[in-house]
């Protein structure tokens, strides 16, 4: 009786019935769909987007090419130096209250440009649109995809991404043709209606701030249902994780005092001066190789094209290698590119030379923008991301300098060319010692006790 009782019990608990899988729909899919949005939608502040405004602009101002370039560089000085605050925002209130906030100024912004009649203005303006657009905006979608993803975060990040990516190809060309048939006041105007309408309202009634908020965990797994790790075979080495445990968040003055922040930094400042100093004078830059200048334009559209194919597969490799090997391999191939465009041995070169920079651009869109919440965990992500990104975009305001000074005194691109080409070298050394923090260091130290036990 009793053994028929007990084999009843062991039919039951294997029974297929009660293993059945259950569907659920995760709501970080749709915050990743409204992260992608809002990257989509911070085109007003972006280069790609304000350069087409450039001529009408100034010719209807009467601005002088230095005026309006001195007018936007301020501007990305401004954006680098609120950055670290809206991260601590974003870090206390959530992007819930956030998103909302920064939609609604990010539209005014853009109703203000439409009706500037001076230089001040546009200081004001361009301050606007560059530190809630560019800076803010793009801050909250990374923030949001960082916190409802972690085992897949990688490639939902790059999925995020292909909202950038989809904005470079498409906004310069809505931008222009918006110029020529009803001006560049309306043009200002149409970002600050899709702006509005697109995000202040999804993101007070669909945007949470994180997964927790809903009894739920991040990829919507909960980690008592994993399955338990294979015990590892005497002698075996260890695999470390890619992922440093969500509970060790560090704080901004800890993340300051730790080495391996600004081996990371290195890389995405690098990145940012010398692809922004590629990109901004790439034109100029080819045709000293006797490029057309249509082919020059036509290799941008190509680099975002690149860059958009790409995404996935570094996002997907983010989850599976550690960061520091991708971003490596990304800094020799950004200095295998200036090499390229240093030489030119043949036209169609620029070809390869267009491919790496996608290349590189697709990996800083997934791998450089979750290294930060991998290696020191969610609870102030917002706070580290804006000082990293504050230092990335003053890297970017300086980009396009040493292409400038070294055509103006050397009457030569060679010498930024070779600037340029030895920097990632530079960040590459780094980065490969980029070992994630704290969690290693800990798993190191008790490797080392037991060896010395034994």
């Amino acid at each position: 009786m009793n053994s028929q009782s007990t084999a009843d019990a062991e039919l039951n608990a294997t029974s297929p019935e009660l293993t059945l899988p259950t569907y659920k729909y995760f709501p970080g899919w749709s915050m990743l769909g409204i992260a992608a949005l809002a990257q989509f939608l911070s085109a007003p502040g972006q280069s790609f987007s304000v350069a087409v405004f450039k001529d009408p602009m100034r010719a209807s101002l009467g601005l002088t090419e230095t005026q309006y370039s001195l007018a936007y560089g301020f501007a990305t000085i401004v954006s680098a130096c609120l950055l670290p605050f809206v991260g601590r925002l974003l870090d206390h209130f959530g992007a819930r209250i956030i998103l909302p906030i920064i939609a609604v100024g990010l539209a005014a912004a853009c109703f203000f440009m439409s009706r500037i009649h001076s230089l001040s203005e546009l200081y004001i303006g361009f301050s606007l649109v560059r530190s809630l657009g560019q800076g803010a905006l793009t801050l909250i979608s990374v923030w949001m995809v960082g916190e409802w993803f972690e085992k897949k975060r990688g490639r939902a990040t790059a999925l995020a991404g292909f909202g950038s990516a989809f904005s470079v190809m498409t906004i310069p060309l809505l931008n222009s043709w918006l110029i020529t048939h009803y001006g560049w006041q309306t043009g200002w105007l149409v970002h600050a209606v899709t702006v509005a309408v697109c995000l202040i309202l999804p993101g007070i009634f669909i945007v949470r701030n994180r997964p927790e908020d809903l009894g739920l965990h991040p990829d919507g797994i909960d980690p008592a249902d994993e399955p338990e790790p294979e015990p590892e075979l005497p002698g075996a080495r260890q695999k470390r994780p890619l992922i440093t445990a969500t509970i060790e968040s560090w704080t901004v003055r800890q993340v300051l005092r730790d080495p391996t922040f600004w081996k990371l930094l290195t890389v995405i400042t690098t990145h940012a001066l010398v692809g922004t100093g590629l990109v901004f004078h790439q034109i100029a830059l080819l045709g000293s190789h006797g490029v057309p200048m249509n082919w020059a334009i036509r290799m941008m559209s190509f680099q975002a094209i690149c860059a958009t194919v790409l995404m996935f597969p570094a996002g997907w490799l983010t989850d599976r290698f550690p960061s520091r090997y991708i971003l490596c391999g990304s800094m020799l191939c950004l200095s295998l590119a200036n090499l390229i465009v240093l030489t030119m041995p043949a036209l169609w070169m620029v070809v390869v030379y267009t491919f790496l920079l996608g290349l590189t651009g697709s990996v800083f869109r997934s791998t450089a923008t979750v290294v930060w919440i991998n290696y020191y965990g969610r609870m102030n992500q917002g706070a580290v991301r804006g000082v990293a990104w504050s230092m990335m975009i003053l890297a970017s305001a300086l980009g396009p300098l040493p292409v400038a000074m070294s055509i103006d005194y050397f009457d030569s691109y060679n010498p930024a060319l070779y600037l340029f080409a030895t920097l990632p070298l530079i960040s590459a050394a780094a980065v490969w010692s980029a070992h994630p923090p704290k969690l290693f260091k800990q798993q190191e130290e008790s490797d080392a006790g037991t060896v010395s036990t034994g």
